[in-house]
């Protein structure tokens, strides 16, 4: 069955209790309904006299949220929570209150969702408005699965009431609905993906997608249109078809057509870079069959029937997904050619498939929530057990979208456990995910009996073996440098911290002032250590924020990208090869007319440096950096005029390199292919070999700023055999490495 769709809860239709009590009547005929008719009646007081943006009386807004709720079978004390779930947040009453009428069961419901809601997602207006935006996103996220948690219900509500806001979107302006729909198409949309909730999650893409690209929503909606009767009827003479060959082979099925979703279209034709009419799933059907052998006996007579595409076959009833969700997937070429996508699966995995973890609260009179949940939803625990440690919010977020939003893959340990990680994941990856004693004992891996580096990128079926040493003191630093791509998982990395947290702290303060120092020296920016310790607020004392890089709690990419955001907002200027004759940077000159501008060759200011310009007669403006030796020299105060990064689009711009190494065979193919895998120009590359045996490199590459310049950096140090590399501040790019 359905959740209402959207043009069912607005418009003419208006729910009422008695649409809410036909719906959990229909599928839970032993429900005791008293419960929630207490509840409808308790908030229908509680919102009297209010309306929504729309017009409506308010309580069509939680009443539409249990209807949500209740078509996933739900449980009397999660509807009663949904109807009440704004009561506390806009009006008088308490949380008290609500325990007193409806129990601490209920309230504790209620008090979770309140508190979800308690922080803001919009209303700044000043400068600052996208960060704080962003710091109260990831707050409010944290508070999200840190109620789900203790009670996954809590979510399910929270997004039960987000899918009905947005199907009532119309009824905002604009600028609120672009908003809302990215925040529940970078959160609530991927959340509910994540516990399996199929339904929820592809509305709420559907509805996000309309809102923020609406050109393209409504081309693919055309697009269906057009097909929509010859598709049809091509689907039903399917049917037929494979109805009549089951029912031979003696497999009792219910085939439908499968619901064609916008958003997934799109993304499989971006993916792919394909045409609508080369989409195949556009074409869609899904086989429910009673026992699980079935499914395999009617895949054998779907592939007999029609030719199976390669590469287009998924088993995930012998492979579940954490979500529990199970099902075949197989694509064939059916009768004209056409290309069919084919669900198969049992009923109970059906009712799984689309509401996931909801499923396990599935009312039936004496029956207890799923025994096996907990097992279900490890995932979630494994997150939890490092979330007090992070202290940075929006680090935080993060993770999730690291660990929890990510395309996930399947792979086994020499036992055949399963484990599932997050796309990009490492041995060092699996090693913590089997316990943290694994991880820190870590020195190597087999994938599928071959050794591989521990950077590898596991893929789908592999047997990870995890090589430990009982005399390994912990884990390398180096591991925690995203540079060096040891680690994907957040759950791996903080227990990487906790390690080197435990250590000596005047050892992590030592290594912390080295790792920025060496930083600093590396981009060539001269700045006082408290100065870039006030840029982290979390911090109170320098010891500490140093102890926090010595253990990695903060990376060297963290520390630039902070130095960057502390200035003006992001712009780049052209390389100075590339610049036009008229005003081409886009620079902010404080005090001075209309003078052009250029980027001095001698020190090559980056965006996110400090600068200051100096008025060359007859040629404008000069850009330097504020720590250029040219300028220090200079006594012509009045001619050094004030200047700041202007805003214009995002370009590139040349930086020069020095890089010191060993010299040994195809180091310099190395380096060049690392540059070439950063998607980012070489401009030109001069290379040395000294009597020593060592080799100096000087290379100009095109980036976009500070942020990305420390990036390379960090990767171009990692390079066997590299022992210092930095930011070259002289025009020396050009002339032959001393």
């Amino acid at each position: 069955m359905a959740i209402p769709a959207s043009q069912d809860l607005q418009q003419d239709v208006q729910p009422n209790l008695d649409s809410l009590l036909e719906i959990i009547r229909r599928d839970n005929t032993g429900m005791d309904t008293s419960l929630v008719e207490r509840a409808y009646h308790f908030a229908e007081s509680a919102h009297n006299g209010v309306a929504r943006k729309s017009g409506e009386p308010y309580i069509v807004h939680p009443l539409a949220v249990a209807m949500i709720l209740a078509e996933m079978q739900l449980d009397p004390e999660t509807l009663a929570a949904a109807l009440m779930h704004d009561v506390v947040e806009d009006t008088d009453y308490q949380i008290g209150d609500i325990e007193r009428e409806f129990g601490p069961r209920v309230a504790a419901l209620v008090e979770g969702v309140t508190k979800l809601s308690q922080i803001p997602w919009s209303g700044e207006s000043d400068d600052d408005r996208a960060t704080r935006e962003s710091a109260r996103q990831a707050e409010s996220l944290r508070k999200m699965f840190l109620a789900m948690a203790d009670d996954v219900r809590v979510v399910l509500i929270k997004l039960a009431d987000r899918l009905h806001n947005m199907r009532t979107l119309d009824h905002l302006k604009p600028a609120s609905q672009q908003r809302i729909a990215q925040q529940t198409m970078e959160i609530y949309a991927p959340l509910a993906n994540r516990l399996g909730i199929w339904q929820i999650k592809s509305e709420l893409e559907d509805l996000s997608f309309r809102y923020l690209d609406p050109q393209a929503y409504f081309g693919v909606v055309r697009a269906l249109e057009r097909r929509g009767t010859d598709g049809e009827a091509y689907i039903e003479r399917v049917r037929t078809e494979l109805t009549k060959a089951l029912d031979a082979s003696g497999i009792g099925a219910e085939i439908t057509g499968r619901e064609k979703h916008v958003y997934s279209i799109y993304r499989k034709m971006k993916r792919k870079d394909a045409r609508f009419d080369e989409i195949y799933d556009v074409l869609a059907l899904r086989i429910i069959v009673s026992e699980k052998q079935d499914c395999y006996g009617a895949l054998g007579v779907i592939h007999l029937l029609w030719r199976p595409i390669p590469g287009e076959f998924d088993d995930y009833i012998a492979t579940p997904k954490e979500s529990m969700y199970q099902s075949i997937h197989t694509a064939v070429l059916g009768p004209e050619g056409h290309s069919i996508e084919i669900q198969i699966r049992t009923a109970e995995m059906h009712r799984i498939a689309e509401y996931g973890i909801a499923a396990h609260w599935r009312y039936k009179e004496g029956r207890k929530v799923d025994a096996n949940l907990e097992a279900k939803i490890s995932w979630l625990r494994q997150l939890m057990d490092w979330r007090d440690e992070v202290v940075d919010a929006q680090e935080f977020v993060e993770s999730l979208k690291s660990d929890v939003f990510r395309e996930m893959i399947y792979v086994f340990t020499p036992r055949g456990d399963i484990v599932e990680l997050p796309a990009g994941a490492t041995p060092i990856d699996f090693a913590y995910r089997i316990h943290t004693e694994v991880g820190h004992q870590c020195v190597g891996s087999k994938v599928n009996e071959q050794l591989v580096p521990l950077d590898y990128k596991l893929q789908n079926g592999q047997v990870i073996r995890v090589m430990t040493s009982k005399t390994k003191v912990g884990p390398s630093r180096d591991w925690l440098m995203p540079s060096n791509g040891y680690v994907k998982t957040a759950g791996a990395r903080e227990k990487i911290r906790q390690w080197f947290r435990r250590q000596e702290r005047d050892e992590n303060i030592v290594q912390g002032r080295d790792i920025l120092e060496r930083e600093l020296r590396r981009l060539g920016i001269e700045a006082k250590l408290d100065d870039i310790a006030r840029q982290f607020h979390s911090y109170q004392r320098l010891d500490d924020f140093l102890a926090a890089v010595g253990y990695g709690g903060i990376t060297p990419q963290q520390i630039a990208t902070r130095l960057v955001e502390s200035r003006e907002p992001e712009v780049l200027t052209p390389p100075p090869s590339h610049i036009p004759t008229q005003q081409p940077l886009n620079l902010q000159v404080m005090g001075v007319g209309d003078l052009y501008t250029r980027l001095a060759n001698c020190c090559k200011p980056v965006y996110g440096d400090e600068i200051v310009g100096y008025v060359t007669r007859g040629r404008g403006i000069t850009v330097h950096r504020a720590d250029c030796s040219n300028m220090r020299n200079v006594d012509e105060d009045g001619r050094k005029v004030p200047v700041s990064w202007g805003e214009q689009a995002a370009r590139s711009y040349p930086v020069a390199i020095r890089i010191e190494a060993w010299d040994r065979v195809a180091l310099l193919r190395d380096i060049t292919s690392l540059v070439a895998d950063e998607r980012v120009n070489l401009l030109s590359v001069l290379t040395k070999v000294h009597e020593d045996r060592t080799v100096t490199v000087l290379m100009t590459i095109d980036v976009a700023g500070v942020k990305q310049l420390s990036h390379i950096l960090q990767r171009v140090e990692g390079i066997r055999g590299v022992f210092d590399v930095r930011r070259e501040l002289t025009d020396s790019a050009g002339s032959a490495p001393r």
